[in-house]
C-alpha cells in the first residue's frame, strides 16, 4: 500500500474506527546524509582549530621556558687550590757584630798618643790612647791641697772639742761653749769628706785620660790623631770597637712561616761573595710580635766566625730548612669582589649564590692567596658581575680546573 495515498486508520474505541488526516512522510535517506555532512564539517572545524592551536601553544610554552632559562645566568666556577711554596724559602738578612761600642772621651785635653790602629785585634782593658789633661791635673792638685787644709782643721777641732769636754767636767766652761766646739768638730769632719770626694772625682776623671778597650774585639774605626783637641761633651767618636768572632744575623720571617720558627732551630746562611759555601747558624731569640708595617717576625741568629772570613755589616740570605709554612689556598684573581662590605668571593651552593667575606694574603698576579674564609671544597664563581647579590639563582655551565701555586 502506498503511504502517500492512503489514510491512517487508528482504532480509537471498541467497535469503531477513526480516520485521521493524511501526513506526507520525508525520506529517511536525505536526513541521514545531511547529518553525516554536518558531522564531517564539525570534525573538520575541530581538527582545524586544534591544528592551529597546538603549534601556537607549543611555541608559547617553548618561549616561556626559554625566557625562564635566560633569566637564570650561566656561570663558570672553579675550586680553590693549595698554594705551591718553594721547598725552602730564602730570606734576606743583615749581619752585625755580636757586640760593638763607640769609644768616647770623658776628659778634656789633647791626644797625647794612640796605640792601636784600624783593624787591630785588642783585648779587654788594653790601652788604646792617652789624653794629656793639664787643666784637670792642676785642678786635682788644688783639690788635694784643700783636702790637706780640711784635715788640719779637723785635727785642731778634735783637740779643741776634747779639751772643752774636760773643762766642762770642772764647770770651767759653760755647756753652750762645749756644744759649739762639738758642732765645729762635726763641721770640720764634713768638710774633710767633701774634699776627699772631690779628689776622688777628679782622680776618676784623670783616669779617663787613658782610653781602654771594654771587651775583646777589632778596632773598626779610628777617628783621631796625635795633637787633636779632645772635648768630653762634643760627642766625637774616637774609636769604634766590634766583636766579630761571633756574629748576629737578623732576618725578617713572613707571617706564614713565623709560627714555625723556634729557639735553637738551625738555619743556613749564604753570603753572595762566598759562593758554594753555607754557614750554620742557630736561632737564639725572636721579637715575639709581628712588625705591623711588614707583617714579619724579626728573628736573631748567632753565627760563629772564628776565622773572620765573614765581614760584619754584610748582606746575607738565610734559609730555614725546618720551617714549614701553614697550608693556604689560592684562587684566580678574577674571582675577587671588592665592595664596601669588604673583600668577598662568590660561592655557588645548590644553584644559589653565597657571598663570603675572606682575608687575602699575597698577590701572585694571576692568583691571590686566601688566608681564611673558604676551603678546598667550595665552588668559586669566575668573573662575578657587579649586579651579583646573595641568594641569586645561577646555573653552573662548567667547572674550570685550577692548578695550585703561583
Amino acid at each position: 500500500m502506498n503511504t502517500k495515498n492512503t489514510a491512517a486508520l487508528v482504532e480509537s474505541a471498541p467497535g469503531g474506527i477513526e480516520v485521521l488526516p493524511l501526513v506526507e512522510e520525508k525520506p529517511r535517506d536525505s536526513r541521514s546524509a545531511l547529518g553525516r555532512i554536518g558531522l564531517v564539517l564539525l570534525v573538520l572545524i575541530v581538527i582545524g582549530v586544534v591544528a592551529g592551536y597546538l603549534p601556537r601553544a607549543r611555541h608559547r610554552s617553548a618561549l616561556v621556558m626559554e625566557t625562564q632559562e635566560l633569566a637564570v645566568p650561566t656561570v663558570a666556577v672553579t675550586s680553590p687550590a693549595p698554594a705551591k711554596l718553594a721547598e725552602s724559602l730564602m730570606l734576606p738578612a743583615e749581619i752585625k757584630p755580636f757586640a760593638e761600642a763607640p769609644i768616647y772621651a770623658r776628659a778634656n785635653g789633647y791626644l797625647k798618643r794612640w796605640l792601636v790602629d784600624l783593624g787591630a785585634e785588642v783585648k779587654a782593658g788594653q790601652l788604646l790612647a792617652e789624653i794629656d789633661t793639664p787643666e784637670l791635673n792642676q785642678e786635682l792638685a788644688q783639690t788635694k791641697a784643700q783636702l790637706l787644709q780640711a784635715e788640719a782643721a779637723l785635727d785642731l777641732a778634735k783637740t779643741t772639742a776634747a779639751r772643752w769636754a774636760d773643762l766642762l767636767k770642772t764647770s770651767s766652761v759653760s755647756e753652750q761653749e762645749a756644744a759649739e766646739k762639738q758642732a765645729d768638730l762635726a763641721l770640720k769632719q764634713a768638710t774633710v769628706e767633701a774634699a776627699r770626694a772631690s779628689v776622688h772625682r777628679l782622680e776618676e776623671l784623670q783616669s779617663f785620660g787613658k782610653l781602654t778597650a771594654p771587651f775583646d774585639g777589632t778596632i773598626t774605626a779610628r777617628r783621631v790623631d796625635m795633637g787633636d783637641l779632645i772635648q768630653a761633651n762634643s760627642g766625637r767618636e774616637l774609636f769604634h770597637l766590634s766583636q766579630t768572632k761571633t756574629l748576629r744575623v737578623f732576618a725578617h720571617v713572613p707571617q706564614n712561616l713565623a709560627r714555625s720558627i723556634t729557639i735553637g732551630q738551625t738555619a743556613e746562611v749564604m753570603i753572595p761573595e762566598i759562593p758554594h759555601q753555607t754557614f750554620k747558624a742557630s736561632v737564639v731569640r725572636t721579637a715575639g710580635a709581628m712588625i705591623a708595617d711588614s707583617r714579619t717576625l724579626l728573628a736573631e741568629l748567632e753565627l760563629e766566625n772564628p776565622k773572620g772570613e765573614i765581614l760584619a755589616g754584610s748582606f746575607a740570605q738565610v734559609r730555614f730548612p725546618e720551617a714549614k709554612a701553614a697550608a693556604t689556598l689560592v684562587v684566580p684573581g678574577n674571582t675577587v669582589i671588592f665592595r664596601s662590605e669588604g673583600t668577598q668571593l662568590a660561592l655557588v651552593r645548590n644553584g644559589e649564590v653565597e657571598l663570603r667575606k675572606v682575608a687575602l694574603g699575597r698577590d701572585f698576579g694571576a692568583t691571590v692567596e686566601v688566608l681564611s674564609g673558604i676551603d678546598s671544597n667550595d665552588s668559586v664563581m669566575l668573573n662575578p658581575p657587579d649586579s651579583l647579590v646573595a641568594g641569586m639563582k645561577v646555573r653552573v655551565a662548567s667547572a674550570v680546573p685550577m692548578a695550585g701555586g703561583k
